[in-house]
């Protein structure tokens, strides 16, 4: 999917939401345990129940590699089913991924090519050999890792090298990777005061926003330090949204937790 696409979902849909789809066997209703493949089946219910609400979905890989060889095969139906039924919403590898170039490039391959994800986030602690063979591939995207949402983030990611904040160098020397205009970058949106010096830097790239809700952020914070004329943000809500209720109109729940946000963001949208 290229930018243009997602940007025309996000004015059609007047949404900028991402929907994480980080299904924990331990936290979705006691009933679906029973049935032969709980987490596509709980999965499915989110989607078909907020799909309308989103323009984009971000499974965190590591809820579906904890379940071993049955958690890859929920994580398969899933980007299946998502590529089948809705191919207009972008879809995101929460994998945050990042080795040495031939690794990176087989990493690129499963999750990009051979699952079918548009995107996947990426850590850039080893440098540009372990990031561009992800940008290598044509209209696939890559999320780098810039300043994230937890608390562990200060230990590195403000520090200052030769007086510049080191998610700034990170953003500064990765604008000069080959095709860096497949990048996408992480902002936590408990981190929204630095929105506006981000955008200094990167004016027009899209900004993948976690934190909104459960972990404090404020989506019209995110909005009027983040937006760019093409809004050039996706801003993620897991838990707040998925796990709503545990009820057997779960889904029901999860599809009202999602429009209520989707709400917000056409009225932040119509302000501009």
């Amino acid at each position: 999917m290229t930018t243009k696409d997602l940007v025309e979902q996000i004015r059609k849909k007047k949404s900028f939401l991402c929907v994480g789809l980080d299904t924990d066997l331990e936290k979705i209703p006691t009933y679906l345990l029973s049935e032969e493949d709980p987490i596509f089946t709980f999965n499915k219910a989110i989607i078909d129940a907020t799909h309308e609400f989103t323009v984009a979905y971000k499974p965190n890989t590591a809820f579906y590699e904890a379940s071993g060889k049955k958690g890859w095969k929920s994580l398969s139906r899933t980007i299946n089913y998502l590529n089948e039924e809705y191919p207009e919403i972008f879809t995101i590898a929460d994998a945050k991924r990042g080795d040495i170039g031939n690794t990176s490039a087989m990493y690129a391959k499963g999750f990009l090519q051979e699952l079918g994800f548009d995107a996947i986030t990426v850590a850039p602690y080893m440098g540009k050999d372990s990031v561009e063979p992800f940008l290598e591939i044509r209209d696939k995207h890559t999320i780098l890792l810039a300043l994230t949402s937890n608390e562990g983030a200060f230990d590195f990611q403000t520090q200052k090298i030769d007086g510049v904040e080191m998610y700034k160098k990170v953003i500064e020397v990765s604008k000069t990777w080959k095709n860096s205009e497949r990048l996408m970058y992480v902002v936590g949106a408990t981190k929204a005061e630095y929105l506006e010096e981000i955008r200094k830097i990167i004016p027009e790239s899209f900004l993948l926003v976690p934190g909104v809700g459960a972990q404090g952020g404020k989506l019209a914070d995110v909005f009027k330090f983040g937006k760019t004329e093409n809004i050039g943000l996706l801003v993620n809500s897991s838990r707040g949204i998925i796990y709503a209720s545990e009820s057997s109109n779960f889904a029901e729940i999860a599809g009202a937790k999602a429009e209520v946000l989707q709400r917000e963001m056409a009225q932040l949208m119509d302000t501009m």
